[in-house]
């Protein structure tokens, strides 16, 4: 923004999808269970044994199911369903609800047999992190998109499309005034705010541009009419303690970092100068492809890093103005990008100096953190001195090794 960095973080999560974001990774393997799960079948066989068939071969892409299938086949419940029956119809609901809400893809319309480890124990359902790996997910598809060549958004985006209406309430649309929780579904029946009209593109470029501090809502979770709808045990710190953790996220193949420490006035802090971010594109050029792994083991430290999570914990002072300090301010003026437009379209319009009120605020010490090694992704160093023939190579090396 403008004024600082803000983002989408677990304590989001909890309020605006009432999903767990404590508990065991979500991560196994994608297909290759008999090999790697104790009392697991071979895909398919599998599949059969908890859904009691098998769809017909022009329902079945790989290792996916098309979702018209599940839908034809588990729309209704019978009224007189047995125990047995009333668990497969859960199964299949459970399973239509990850492919194709919290963990969709850009087909938007495909199963994947991935999440059968986790419907065959019904039970176990609730002992696994799903907020971190919607976050997760959430943040590498935020992170694909970025690429020029990619056009279209995937990820839990009913996640992404409130947490902005609540966070900038400018651009809420009107006549949704009742809300309850979880908080996402205040907005339960608007077309999606990402497909939008090249104009309306422009304003909120224009929105964005000249967005102030105060236009900004840093605690909606502490309205008193919001916390009057929240369930009284998210609140309890045996289930928000994570939400302050400096540690990564884990979806499968899917490792990505809650840098809650940059965004302390969401949590009721003030913005102290940042630590250097963490470097893992080599993480960010995986994607479970090139054969089926046991994730867990694959990526060991990171799973390790998780189970260690309490002890990536920050404490947050909380104080009445939260905001940046002034060394932020002073820090963000100077090296952050703050204008969307290149330069030399127009001078930025927007004031450099430090405000009174982010003077009166005082100043915040970084917190201690857990240390974390970078993983940098240098064979994208390496493609990059291969571009360019024989001819051309010997020309462009230059601009190569400039860049």
């Amino acid at each position: 923004m403008p004024f600082k960095e803000c983002t989408i973080t677990l304590q989001d999560v909890a309020y605006q999808l009432r999903l767990p974001v404590d508990g065991h990774a979500v991560s196994g393997c994608m297909t290759d269970f008999h090999m790697h799960i104790e009392g697991a079948r071979p895909a398919w066989e599998w599949f059969e044994e908890l859904f009691g068939e098998l769809p017909p071969p022009d329902k079945r892409k790989l290792y996916t199911v098309h979702f018209t299938w599940f839908h034809e086949q588990f729309r209704v419940l019978p009224a007189d369903a047995s125990e047995e029956t009333v668990r497969i119809y859960a199964r299949a609901y459970i399973m239509m609800l990850l492919s194709t809400q919290l963990f969709m893809d850009k087909s938007a319309n495909r199963v994947h047999l991935r999440w059968l480890p986790f419907v065959a124990r019904l039970d176990d359902m609730g002992s696994y992190s799903w907020g971190a790996a919607a976050l997760a997910w959430l943040y590498r598809c935020m992170c694909r998109v970025a690429n020029r060549n990619v056009t279209n958004l995937a990820g839990p985006l009913q996640l992404l499309q409130s947490w902005i209406f609540w966070r900038f309430p400018m651009l809420r649309p009107p006549g949704f005034d009742a809300f309850f929780f979880p908080l996402a579904s205040r907005y339960t029946f608007i077309h999606s705010f990402f497909q939008v009209h090249y104009v309306l593109y422009l304003k909120l470029h224009t929105y964005v541009l000249f967005l102030q501090l105060r236009w900004a809502t840093y605690l909606p979770s502490s309205d008193v009419d919001v916390l009057a709808v929240i369930h009284p045990e998210i609140l309890t710190e045996e289930h928000s303690w994570l939400w302050r953790a400096v540690t990564n996220l884990i979806y499968f193949a899917v490792i990505e970092w809650h840098q809650v420490d940059r965004v302390f006035p969401q949590l009721g802090g003030v913005q102290h100068l940042p630590e250097p971010m963490l470097n893992i594109e080599y993480l960010h050029s995986k994607d479970g492809r090139g054969g089926d792994r046991w994730f867990p083991t694959y990526y060991r430290t990171w799973h390790q890093h998780w189970d260690d999570r309490v002890r990536s914990v920050l404490s947050v002072q909380r104080v009445p103005d939260p905001g940046p300090s002034p060394e932020y301010l002073d820090w963000w003026h100077r090296v952050a990008h703050r204008i969307l437009s290149p330069g030399i379209a127009f001078a930025d319009p927007r004031p450099t100096q430090v405000p009174d009120d982010a003077i009166l605020r005082g100043s915040s010490q970084a917190p201690t953190r857990v240390p974390a090694s970078d993983m940098p992704d240098n064979r994208r160093l390496e493609r990059r001195r291969r571009i360019g023939t024989r001819a051309t190579d010997r020309d462009w090396r230059w601009l190569d090794d400039m860049m």
